[in-house]
């Protein structure tokens, strides 16, 4: 091996009796998690400590052990709080960075801590006590974005704006409407977390490497005092099981792309061909040789994130497709996606409920485009069913009105009453009032339309859903 190759060993690792000699560096480095499962840490001294009280109350340590081992975890809670712990890369993870500070304070009391347990159960307990509580902090900021949507659908419960479909103008609708669309589809991310969350609760320390363990524990006191909600029913399963992250990130790529929707709306409706609003200056940025510019890079970026959520999805159902029972080594690479899955979301969902919070609206904007590609067609076949024409006569009737309406380059409503009569001896001198944006609007009263009325009973209702 070349001078630039060679890598000198390091000295014996914890579990090193075994081996005639130890780990080449490069390996250590290769296969340490420390750099980013230090995370962790406080969420495995309370795994820890939760298994110290068992033993004991199970007589498998000492009273005195459990002493010293909850003495010696609050000072390593104090240090990894103020950011004195030394981490260090041959103990390879947090959890052999725990135990052997622990034992450096605690002496042999430190070394009985692993009684009954593994890496393998020990590292599963505690990402699912991290995943928990990611979750919560994630559900809260759900509500946050919710509850800046609502505060400006209500505003805007009446303000005008096209509704489109293949972004060709369809049917006048609210902008107030339109916001709460988006509030629905936070709401089922909510109830998705929530559910998830049923399947994250469960223990599985006590499992110990694969088989469980000859030691008499006690699992349920462990699972009451971390609050999980039971134990995982089979060993092989607590240790391998990985569905639960699978479960979040499939969550959390639903919530990014929900948020990459809002986010290429806000684009267009930022451009100067919509100037349907306008973002806060702080959540834009400008270009460096065009100085009229005001980039809605905020939105951009959190399109473009969905992207990297999503990969982190695919990229742990493959991690995990081919893996037999029970834990394998591959499992230590469905951190990294997960933490930054959940960093991902987090930032954008905080940013987000701010960014909308600061939305302005132009609705003479709004209105001006919703008088435009005769937004109202729906609503004259609509009045001429009601008249008695079958929907497909009179359908055709109001197709060649909107041909003639082009020729002329004016809207429906611009045509007179002997014009449009022409098309269908059925309209009226009421036509008028249901070709009107406002008519379309008022007419579609009932449970989930878009009337103004309406919209703000959604609001209200939903106010009361968040609480």
């Amino acid at each position: 091996m070349s001078k630039n190759t060679q890598k000198k060993p390091h000295s014996r690792a914890a579990w090193s009796g075994r081996f005639a000699e130890p780990v080449d560096e490069r390996v250590q480095a290769y296969t340490a998690s420390v750099r980013f499962d230090k995370r962790l840490a406080e969420h495995d001294v309370r795994g820890s400590l939760a298994h110290a009280r068992m033993l004991a109350a199970c007589a498998v340590i000492s009273r005195r052990d459990l002493a010293a081992i909850e003495s010696g975890m609050r000072t390593i809670l104090a240090e990894l709080r103020s950011g004195r712990f030394k981490w260090s890369l041959e103990a390879e993870d947090v959890h052999l960075n725990i135990e052997r500070r622990l034992t450096a304070l605690a002496g042999d009391a430190g070394k009985r801590l692993h009684t009954a347990r593994s890496r393998n159960d020990q590292v599963a307990t505690d990402v699912r006590l991290w995943l928990r509580d990611a979750i919560d902090a994630i559900s809260s900021l759900l509500v946050a974005l919710q509850t800046s949507l609502l505060d400006l659908a209500e505003r805007h419960a009446g303000t005008v704006m096209p509704g489109f479909t293949h972004l060709q103008v369809a049917q006048p609708v609210t902008f107030g409407h339109h916001l709460m669309a988006y509030f629905e589809m936070f709401a089922r991310d909510r109830e998705r977390l929530a559910d998830c969350r049923k399947r994250v609760n469960r223990l599985p320390l006590g499992a110990a490497a694969l088989a469980g363990t000859s030691y008499p524990i006690d699992r349920e006191m462990v699972a009451r005092e971390l609050g999980f909600d039971g134990v995982c029913a089979n060993s092989l399963d607590a240790v391998s099981d990985r569905d639960f992250a699978i479960e979040f990130c499939a969550a959390a790529a639903l919530i990014m792309t929900h948020v990459s929707r809002l986010s290429e709306e806000l684009v267009l409706w930022m451009s100067p061909r919509y100037a349907f609003i306008r973002l806060p200056d702080r959540y834009c940025t400008g270009s460096s040789i065009m100085p009229q510019k005001k980039n809605p890079d905020v939105p951009e970026l959190a399109r473009g994130k969905s992207g990297r959520v999503a990969g982190h999805l695919m990229g742990l159902l493959m991690l995990m497709k081919a893996q037999p029972l029970a834990y394998n080594k591959d499992n230590q690479e469905d951190k990294e996606p997960l933490f930054d899955s959940v960093d991902t979301l987090a930032d954008t969902l905080a940013i987000f409920a701010a960014m909308v919070a600061g939305i302005e609206v132009d609705a003479a904007a709004m209105r001006a485009a919703a008088a435009e590609g005769h937004a109202t067609a729906t609503d004259l076949a609509d009045y001429l069913v009601k008249k008695g024409l079958p929907f497909r006569d009179a359908h055709e009737a109001v197709a060649r009105a909107v041909r003639a309406a082009d020729q002329r380059g004016c809207d429906l409503a611009a045509l007179g009453l002997a014009e449009l009569r022409q098309f269908s001896p059925l309209v009226g001198a009421d036509v008028f009032k249901i070709l009107s944006l406002e008519g379309s609007l008022a007419s579609r009263d009932h449970a989930g339309g878009t009337a103004p009325r309406r919209v703000r009973a959604a609001v209200k209702r939903a106010r009361k859903d968040l609480k």
